[in-house]
């Protein structure tokens, strides 16, 4: 997808305040080519931005998809007080708007953590409120991982979850991924109850990649980014 495929989500900080664009010169991931997507902050604001797809049939998605991409937590100006993600069922266009969360948390070492709740808020922590799920591992500031998020809509209103990642260093992008399983992040059932995660499931709407934070000088790139529908 282009850059005219995604847009902005309402209410995120102004580019004054989070520098954000196509950009070279960053590391890249194993196979990744040129250009990263990438946010730089440049104040201590607290707030974060997210762009989602809009191209036809996926602004809103009817139902659930997969996105699957690259994220790191970029070395800068500390190692917490931000948090990379890729976001499925987004309830609306605003970043205050609530959706499946799967990123890197707000820790050092970090983790790879899914949440359940508001976009602005990004991933805090990996045991705070809205998490559903944590890696058993933890990794280093500055680490690429190609992760990938499913949730998919059963006839009865119940959402399955589903985490995996594909190892960089043995598959690298341009090669086929290897998805597998994340330790210690089992498949979730959002039942429609509303049991296991305390809310009713999102079971429809928006999906996209985005960056919380709350300080200067924070830093996260994404590359790889592939966003599919459920049918």
């Amino acid at each position: 997808m282009g850059s005219a495929d995604w847009s902005f989500l309402n209410n995120g900080l102004d580019i004054g305040t989070v520098d954000r664009g196509v950009t070279a010169g960053i590391a890249r991931p194993p196979g990744g080519g040129t250009f990263l997507y990438g946010f730089n902050s440049l104040t201590a604001a607290h707030g974060a931005v997210a762009l989602f797809a809009n191209l036809t049939n996926f602004a809103p998605m009817t139902k659930g998809g997969t996105i699957r991409g690259c994220i790191q937590r970029g070395p800068g100006g500390g190692s917490t007080g931000f948090s990379p993600f890729l976001f499925l069922c987004g309830q609306g266009t605003s970043v205050n708007d609530n959706a499946y969360l799967l990123g890197l948390s707000d820790d050092d070492p970090h983790r790879i953590v899914l949440r359940k709740g508001s976009v602005v808020a990004g991933i805090p922590d990996s045991e705070g409120p809205g998490v559903l799920l944590r890696s058993s591992e933890s990794f280093a500031q500055g680490t690429w991982l190609h992760l990938r998020l499913d949730a998919v809509v059963n006839a009865n209103g119940d959402v399955v979850l589903t985490v995996l990642r594909s190892d960089l260093q043995a598959h690298a992008l341009g090669t086929a991924p290897d998805w597998l399983p994340v330790a210690g992040m089992p498949p979730f059932i959002d039942d429609q109850l509303g049991i296991n995660s305390g809310s009713q499931p999102l079971t429809s709407g928006r999906a996209g990649f985005g960056f919380s934070v709350s300080d200067v000088t924070r830093r996260a790139f994404f590359d790889h980014i592939e966003l599919y529908r459920q049918l």
